[in-house]
């Protein structure tokens, strides 16, 4: 029987959890830390995973990101149905999954993961994970991702939610985009969807205020959950099977 590869000292755990609210049925997640500092040469060689001509050429902390996400990926395509595959990047930068699996990977500051599905009960799966913004650096790129009215609300709230309100815009909005831009292959912005409304126990939804196809059009609502961690923010969208 083949041995699982040694995981490198840059990534050197995975855990398969679920650190939502709402679990999925038939859904995997995993997650790392991760170190560029650690990183040494031949790791992707090691762990059997390919590295794409523009990864060999960037810095070790996208090495680092690059590996441990895809290090996630294949571990949560083994716990979901015992295949091994690494997902290699397509032409449009995302993640090329097997034909029968959604899923999605994520990487920011020191940590990766990867969510997994089948086709069968899951058409999309969009996993984003962002650091809380600071209060000055939310206030300066809220007009770059919320909407007209997204901005309003935010001016009648209170004033301590708004670098929470930005960074949760910000990451449920990229979670959309994850979970939907495979069905219908083009692409869409911040301003293209709106969340309308949040809570404390971690669920949102939103509206998409723009037509992308003949069954994903303006008004569209989609619902997101969340949870703040350790300064982070994690973010789904899935997109259940019809």
């Amino acid at each position: 029987m083949t041995q699982p590869p040694v995981l490198p000292a840059c990534c050197p755990a995975l855990i398969n959890h679920w650190p939502l609210p709402v679990a999925l049925p038939d859904v995997v997640l995993v997650s790392g830390a991760f170190n560029p500092h650690h990183l040494a040469d031949g790791d992707f060689q090691r762990c059997l995973i390919e590295s794409p001509d523009s990864i060999q050429r960037s810095v070790a902390k996208r090495q680092a990101e690059f590996l441990a996400g895809r290090l996630c990926a294949r571990e949560a395509l083994q716990q979901l149905d015992g295949r091994h595959y690494v997902p290699s990047i397509g032409e449009d930068r995302a993640p090329v999954w097997p034909a029968d699996v959604r899923g999605s990977i994520t990487h920011s500051h020191g940590w990766a993961a990867a969510i997994v599905g089948h086709q069968q009960q899951w058409r999309g799966l969009g996993l984003d994970m962002e650091p809380l913004l600071d209060h000055e650096r939310a206030q300066r790129l809220a007009g770059e991702i919320l909407t007209d009215d997204e901005l309003q609300r935010m001016a009648a709230g209170p004033d301590a939610q708004i670098a929470l309100l930005v960074t949760l815009t910000f990451s449920v909005k990229e979670s959309l985009f994850k979970a939907i831009y495979p069905l219908v292959q083009k692409r869409f912005y911040f301003k293209d969807a709106q969340v309308l409304e949040w809570s404390d126990s971690g669920s949102a939804r939103l509206r998409l205020q723009i037509d992308l196809s003949s069954e994903w059009r303006n008004g569209t609502e989609l619902d997101a959950q969340f949870r703040v961690d350790n300064g982070k923010l994690l973010s789904l969208v899935s997109v259940a099977a019809l």
